[in-house]
């Protein structure tokens, strides 16, 4: 588990500082995080906000506010934008999240003015890594989109399969399309989005990925339950993407295997120019590194063309 860990930080050496916009820090429970990033090498902040508030955060943090990059503006909602703008004009190369709300902060993302959109919806990812599997594996979406249809969850399971194969490429990774039950139901909506999806992955129409669902979870992730209930696919039991039906499946699933199966854990907001990391004031040092260990894997697969 730690070394699947270390393993990815250790792959961000080479690579020099993410210039990482942290938008309305004005909390001095943030530079937490920020600091560690900092002293690991992962990021190069620049503080988006009111500037007399993350200067007293800083202070009462322990830190110099003349020792940061801040752009000062008038409250959050422009924190939010400003640094958007910065993003999609190549300013900065991630945005982390401050002490603001996710949906002030992603609004800002979406808004086709400030010219962060992709051909793709945006979505979340966790990466996983848990000692009771044994390889890292993503569960998406847990954190953006709610009920997300058909035509959403193209999307959303493109932006993994890109992580993954950043991450772990150029090797298609294995998706199971989670549900209840292994079985198609009409009157189950995931059932019949995961038919669907795999049919569309079998035309072309999702590509750089083995689909295959409906799926339970103990299908998905061990080999003797799928043997059990005789299911014959080269994604059962080895999946390294999860796609949950909704936001809140992915959401309780992800926090459970974190809060009492000690897995550690990372999310990015995908399908935007840059990468975006949701942090929480939950989220472990541990957790915040690695997110911000993603941010620059990712950012560096764009600048390598690994990412549309």
């Amino acid at each position: 588990m730690s070394q699947h860990y270390q393993d990815l930080i250790d792959r961000c050496g080479p690579l020099p500082p993410l210039r990482t916009a942290v938008v309305h820090p004005v909390r001095h429970s943030v530079f937490e995080a920020v600091t560690e990033a900092v002293e690991a090498g992962l990021i190069e902040p620049v503080l988006i906000g009111p500037a007399a508030r993350i200067a007293a955060a800083l202070t009462e943090a322990g830190h110099d506010p003349g020792g940061y990059e801040i752009v000062d503006t008038e409250h959050s909602h422009a924190a939010a934008r400003t640094a958007a703008q910065m993003a999609s004009a190549g300013q900065v190369g991630a945005i982390m999240k401050g002490s603001l709300h996710s949906d002030e902060l992603l609004e800002a993302v979406i808004d086709p003015a400030c010219g962060l959109r992709t051909e793709r919806r945006i979505s979340h990812a966790f990466l996983m890594i848990s000692k009771d599997y044994p390889r890292p594996f993503i569960i998406t979406d847990a954190a953006v989109n709610i009920a997300p249809g058909l035509a959403h969850k193209v999307d959303i399971v493109q932006n993994a399969v890109a992580m993954w194969r950043v991450l772990w490429g150029p090797e298609r990774p294995r998706v199971a399309i989670l549900a209840a039950v292994e079985t198609v139901n009409p009157q189950m909506q995931a059932t019949l989005d995961a038919a669907a999806l795999c049919k569309m992955a079998d035309r072309g129409q999702i590509t750089d990925a083995r689909l295959d669902g409906p799926l339970a979870f103990d299908n998905a992730v061990s080999q003797q339950a799928a043997r059990e209930k005789g299911i014959v696919s080269e994604v059962a039991g080895l999946a390294d993407i999860m796609l949950v039906p909704d936001i809140e499946s992915g959401n309780m699933l992800a926090k459970q295997l974190i809060f009492m199966g000690g897995a550690d854990a990372a999310g990015l907001v995908l399908g935007a120019r840059v990468p975006i990391m949701l942090t929480s004031r939950a989220d472990s040092v541990r957790a915040r590194l690695l997110s911000c260990a993603l941010a620059v894997l990712m950012a560096e697969g764009r600048r390598k063309g690994q990412i549309k």
